[in-house]
């Protein structure tokens, strides 16, 4: 798997260096060192008196057993693509095509081609957090996987399975069948302070088992890569294969899981970010308890104070918002906590709970421990004067219910894939026979039985497994709403809304 890089960058005189998520495909790269070329700096740390460097082999011995190899498959598959055609090649296989209605001679198109994708092999890392198997590690480790095995630092292997997954943490929760598995201890992350030491460990370049070691260089950063970020930043060196590794304190305790690295060329080359434990919690009692994540939501957009002072600056307008630190409220979303606690666009947040919120890794920190029906005390600033009132979070779909993952069975129908003979009859590549409706979601949208579906909220539907995932993603979308479009058996096309909520 090629390491994924993030497309927009950090800063604008940094633009040739890129956040990449570190999961390594199995190459190796070799990296050279250099000593230092300066004489006047060797001489300057010579002068300086002798320090004992902090002793972190204990930290080490305590969380090494816990931190796990992953490898990643993702079998070879037959997928149908779309491919550009050759207009003369068209011309030449069939010169009377425009007269039958075939197409434009000369003018080329696009077919179906059945293409047969490479096997793909890759590895990362993961922490065990309960004896009984129980593993953390990125969503990008395991996103798409067919077949997980996780070898414990004793080369013990074991098939995993995926518990759930967030791809807006970029978490994921997989468990192994194990009894008494040396689990981390873990540490409240809100705790750590910046200049603390701590040690990265994981299996970067294929070189198990690694550790290295460095400071936390600052917390609550956002880099735009995940849709909830309040990433601690270490300069630890964290390269591919460290994804989903542990990030631990000097007592050996977990404080993030390892997930990204900035770098210029893909490689270690100053800091890496590791997810907030207090953010992991969280995210691992959700999909332990619902089986997805139960996102809290404020209901605004925004950005650092001092991003949109400097901007406005760059506009020629001068901006005094009575404050250089807190969020600045761009938008307000309707039906949410925030419209309903009368904050408005130009408002700036500055605690909540009584946490001083300097930046928006700050607010996103926070609230990503909250569930939707939790109320937080949110003090802001309108027009420069200080008020503090207490929301109660909701949920993406603007309320307080839990959000579950739907399956098939909430559509009250069956399904199968059309036969090689529809196919030939109704000249379509692919679709889904609705083959028999009980009681449920499509009764009471009126699909009947005997309808092909084709699309769902315009993803093809070429598998039952494509029409679960599609249910799995809207009951817990902002709008859970199913959108079909398809053909009858007479060859009239059509389309339904199907409701997934009450």
């Amino acid at each position: 798997m090629d390491m994924k890089k993030i497309v927009n960058f950090v800063t604008p005189a940094l633009s040739v260096a890129a956040i990449v998520f570190s999961v390594a495909a199995f190459n190796t790269t070799c990296a050279a060192t250099h000593s230092p070329s300066s004489a006047p700096e060797t001489a300057a740390v010579a002068s300086m008196p002798a320090v004992q460097p902090v002793d972190l082999t204990s930290a080490a011995d305590k969380a090494l057993p816990s931190v796990v190899h992953i490898k990643y498959v993702q079998n070879s598959k037959i997928q149908t693509v779309e491919v550009q055609t050759d207009p003369f090649e068209d011309f030449f296989s069939d010169p009377f095509g425009g007269f039958f209605g075939r197409g434009q001679r000369g003018q080329g198109g696009t077919r179906k081609q059945q293409v047969q994708t490479p096997k793909r092999t890759a590895t990362g890392s993961g922490v065990i957090i309960s004896t009984d198997g129980y593993i953390v590690t990125n969503n990008h480790v395991v996103d798409g996987a067919d077949e997980l095995t996780v070898t414990l630092s004793d080369n013990k292997e074991y098939s995993a399975r995926i518990i759930g997954a967030d791809k807006t943490t970029d978490l994921a929760l997989i468990k192994i069948d194990g009894k008494q598995l040396p689990a981390i201890k873990i540490a409240n992350s809100d705790d750590v302070k910046v200049g603390e030491w701590v040690l990265a460990i994981g299996n970067p370049l294929g070189l198990n088992n690694t550790v290295t070691a460095g400071i936390i260089s600052a917390k609550a950063r956002t880099l735009g890569a995940n849709g909830v970020e309040s990433f601690i930043q270490t300069d630890a060196a964290i390269n591919a294969g460290n994804s989903g590794g542990a990030l631990v304190n000097a007592n050996g305790e977990l404080v993030g899981i390892n997930a990204m690295l900035y770098s210029q060329t893909g490689s270690y080359s100053g800091y890496g970010f590791a997810i907030p434990t207090a953010m992991m919690n969280k995210v691992v009692d959700d999909l332990k308890q619902y089986g997805t994540v139960q996102r809290a939501m404020i209901g605004i957009s925004g950005t650092d104070v001092k991003n949109y002072v400097d901007s406005e600056k760059d506009k020629g307008n001068e901006v005094d918002l009575g404050t250089m630190e807190g969020i600045y409220v761009a938008e307000i979303v309707e039906n949410s906590a925030a419209e309903d606690a009368g904050i408005e666009k130009g408002d700036v947040i500055t605690e909540v709970d009584g946490q001083k919120v300097q930046k928006f890794g700050d607010l996103s920190g926070i609230i990503a421990q909250k569930r939707p029906g939790d109320k937080v005390k949110l003090t802001y600033l309108h027009n420069k004067k200080k008020q503090t009132k207490e929301v109660m979070l909701r949920n993406e779909q603007g309320n307080t219910k839990v959000v579950k993952n739907a399956d098939l069975d909430v559509l009250g129908a069956d399904f199968r894939e059309v036969t090689k003979a529809q196919k030939e009859q109704l000249e379509i590549n692919y679709g889904l026979e609705v083959i028999k409706v009980n009681a449920g979601k499509m009764k009471e949208a009126g699909v009947p039985k005997g309808f092909i579906i084709q699309r769902v909220n315009d993803e093809s539907m070429k598998t039952v497994e494509d029409l679960q995932q599609a249910v799995k993603d809207a009951s817990t979308s902002k709008e859970p709403v199913l959108i079909i479009r398809g053909i009858f058996p007479t060859g009239k096309t059509g389309y339904f809304v199907v409701q997934l909520t009450d």
